[in-house]
Protein backbone atom coordinates (compact mmCIF):
# COMPACT_ATOMS: atom_id res chain seq x y z
CA UNK A 1 0.00 0.00 0.00
CA UNK A 2 2.41 2.17 0.76
CA UNK A 3 4.30 1.77 -2.37
CA UNK A 4 1.10 2.82 -4.30
CA UNK A 5 1.00 6.14 -2.60
CA UNK A 6 4.75 6.88 -3.33
CA UNK A 7 4.17 5.98 -6.80
CA UNK A 8 1.43 7.93 -6.95
CA UNK A 9 2.77 10.81 -5.26
CA UNK A 10 6.18 10.31 -8.23
CA UNK A 11 3.97 9.86 -11.22
CA UNK A 12 0.78 11.11 -10.57
CA UNK A 13 0.28 13.72 -7.80
CA UNK A 14 -0.63 16.29 -9.99
CA UNK A 15 -3.76 14.55 -11.53
CA UNK A 16 -4.35 13.00 -8.01
CA UNK A 17 -4.43 16.38 -6.59
CA UNK A 18 -6.54 18.25 -9.54
CA UNK A 19 -9.07 15.01 -9.35
CA UNK A 20 -9.46 15.39 -5.70
CA UNK A 21 -10.03 19.19 -5.66
CA UNK A 22 -12.78 18.85 -8.03
CA UNK A 23 -14.73 15.67 -6.45
CA UNK A 24 -14.17 19.03 -3.66
CA UNK A 25 -16.01 21.21 -5.73
CA UNK A 26 -18.66 18.59 -6.97
CA UNK A 27 -19.41 17.70 -3.41
CA UNK A 28 -19.95 20.62 -1.98
CA UNK A 29 -22.33 21.96 -5.43
CA UNK A 30 -23.83 18.39 -4.18
CA UNK A 31 -24.61 19.32 -0.31
CA UNK A 32 -25.75 22.75 -1.64
CA UNK A 33 -28.46 21.04 -3.84
CA UNK A 34 -29.22 18.18 -1.77
CA UNK A 35 -29.62 20.06 1.71
CA UNK A 36 -31.01 23.18 0.54
CA UNK A 37 -27.46 25.11 1.64
CA UNK A 38 -26.62 28.30 1.04
CA UNK A 39 -22.86 28.92 0.97
CA UNK A 40 -21.65 32.43 2.02
CA UNK A 41 -19.07 34.50 0.09
CA UNK A 42 -16.33 33.07 1.91
CA UNK A 43 -17.08 29.64 1.16
CA UNK A 44 -17.51 30.09 -2.85
CA UNK A 45 -14.32 32.05 -2.68
CA UNK A 46 -13.11 29.01 -1.25
CA UNK A 47 -14.37 26.60 -3.70
CA UNK A 48 -12.75 29.29 -6.46
CA UNK A 49 -9.50 28.11 -4.39
CA UNK A 50 -9.89 24.94 -5.09
CA UNK A 51 -10.38 25.81 -8.64
CA UNK A 52 -7.31 27.39 -8.43
CA UNK A 53 -5.89 24.06 -7.60
CA UNK A 54 -6.99 22.18 -10.46
CA UNK A 55 -5.72 25.00 -12.68
CA UNK A 56 -1.89 24.98 -11.39
CA UNK A 57 -2.49 21.37 -10.73
CA UNK A 58 -2.99 20.60 -14.54
CA UNK A 59 0.04 23.06 -15.23
CA UNK A 60 1.97 21.33 -13.53
CA UNK A 61 1.21 18.04 -15.09
CA UNK A 62 2.06 19.66 -18.65
CA UNK A 63 4.53 21.67 -17.78
CA UNK A 64 7.17 19.77 -14.56
CA UNK A 65 8.92 22.94 -14.01
CA UNK A 66 9.84 24.87 -10.43
CA UNK A 67 7.70 27.59 -11.49
CA UNK A 68 4.53 25.61 -12.12
CA UNK A 69 4.73 23.93 -8.68
CA UNK A 70 5.33 27.57 -7.15
CA UNK A 71 1.96 28.17 -8.98
CA UNK A 72 0.83 25.05 -6.89
CA UNK A 73 2.29 26.74 -3.55
CA UNK A 74 0.98 30.12 -4.26
CA UNK A 75 -2.43 28.64 -4.62
CA UNK A 76 -2.59 26.40 -1.94
CA UNK A 77 -1.42 29.18 0.29
CA UNK A 78 -4.37 31.96 -0.57
CA UNK A 79 -6.73 28.18 0.36
CA UNK A 80 -5.00 28.34 3.69
CA UNK A 81 -5.39 31.83 4.41
CA UNK A 82 -9.13 31.94 3.05
CA UNK A 83 -10.05 28.86 5.40
CA UNK A 84 -7.87 29.71 7.87
CA UNK A 85 -9.69 33.80 8.21
CA UNK A 86 -13.16 31.74 7.95
CA UNK A 87 -12.34 29.28 10.67
CA UNK A 88 -11.36 32.25 12.29
CA UNK A 89 -14.45 34.28 12.00
CA UNK A 90 -16.66 30.98 13.12
CA UNK A 91 -15.10 30.78 16.65
CA UNK A 92 -15.68 34.91 16.93
CA UNK A 93 -18.16 36.08 19.79
CA UNK A 94 -21.45 37.09 18.69
CA UNK A 95 -20.75 40.52 19.97
CA UNK A 96 -17.35 40.55 17.46
CA UNK A 97 -19.40 38.91 14.97
CA UNK A 98 -22.13 41.93 14.73
CA UNK A 99 -18.86 44.36 14.00
CA UNK A 100 -17.83 42.30 11.21
CA UNK A 101 -20.14 43.62 8.05
CA UNK A 102 -18.30 42.34 5.04
CA UNK A 103 -19.65 39.59 3.88
CA UNK A 104 -23.73 40.66 3.52
CA UNK A 105 -24.11 39.89 -0.28
CA UNK A 106 -23.24 36.51 -2.00
CA UNK A 107 -19.97 36.75 -4.10
CA UNK A 108 -20.83 36.96 -7.52
CA UNK A 109 -23.14 39.90 -6.56
CA UNK A 110 -20.32 41.94 -4.81
CA UNK A 111 -18.02 41.07 -7.97
CA UNK A 112 -21.16 42.52 -10.10
CA UNK A 113 -21.65 45.39 -7.74
CA UNK A 114 -17.81 46.13 -7.21
CA UNK A 115 -15.50 44.14 -9.14
CA UNK A 116 -13.53 40.92 -8.21
CA UNK A 117 -10.58 42.83 -6.07
CA UNK A 118 -13.22 44.71 -3.97
CA UNK A 119 -15.71 41.53 -3.86
CA UNK A 120 -12.12 39.75 -2.43
CA UNK A 121 -11.35 42.68 -0.09
CA UNK A 122 -15.23 42.63 0.82
CA UNK A 123 -15.36 38.93 1.09
CA UNK A 124 -12.42 38.49 3.14
CA UNK A 125 -13.43 40.75 5.64
CA UNK A 126 -15.77 38.42 6.62
CA UNK A 127 -19.24 38.87 8.39
CA UNK A 128 -22.15 36.79 10.35
CA UNK A 129 -22.74 35.05 7.64
CA UNK A 130 -19.30 33.29 6.91
CA UNK A 131 -19.53 32.11 10.78
CA UNK A 132 -22.43 30.33 10.42
CA UNK A 133 -21.05 26.11 10.29
CA UNK A 134 -23.37 24.57 8.20
CA UNK A 135 -23.13 21.12 7.78
CA UNK A 136 -20.01 19.08 9.55
CA UNK A 137 -18.61 15.69 8.94
CA UNK A 138 -16.31 15.59 12.06
CA UNK A 139 -15.35 18.68 10.55
CA UNK A 140 -16.95 21.74 8.92
CA UNK A 141 -16.19 22.51 5.32
CA UNK A 142 -13.64 25.26 6.34
CA UNK A 143 -11.82 23.07 8.32
CA UNK A 144 -11.89 20.21 5.84
CA UNK A 145 -10.64 22.77 3.24
CA UNK A 146 -7.59 23.98 5.52
CA UNK A 147 -6.61 20.29 6.13
CA UNK A 148 -6.37 20.02 1.83
CA UNK A 149 -4.66 22.92 1.67
CA UNK A 150 -1.79 22.09 4.07
CA UNK A 151 -1.17 19.25 3.00
CA UNK A 152 -1.47 20.25 -0.69
CA UNK A 153 1.27 23.16 0.69
CA UNK A 154 3.41 20.38 2.11
CA UNK A 155 3.38 17.54 -0.62
CA UNK A 156 4.05 20.60 -3.24
CA UNK A 157 6.71 22.32 -1.68
CA UNK A 158 8.64 18.62 -1.48
CA UNK A 159 8.24 18.80 -5.18
CA UNK A 160 10.06 22.09 -5.49
CA UNK A 161 13.10 21.18 -2.08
Amino acid sequence: MLNLIKEVYQNYFEIASAMFASLVIVLAYILDKVFFLQACAMCILTRYAFGLIILTSLISYLLKSKFSYLLMILSSSFGIFITSKQIYIQNLTVEELSSLSGCGMPFHTMVDYFGLIEAITRTLAGGPSCAEDGMRFILNFAEWGLVFFVFYFILSLKKVL
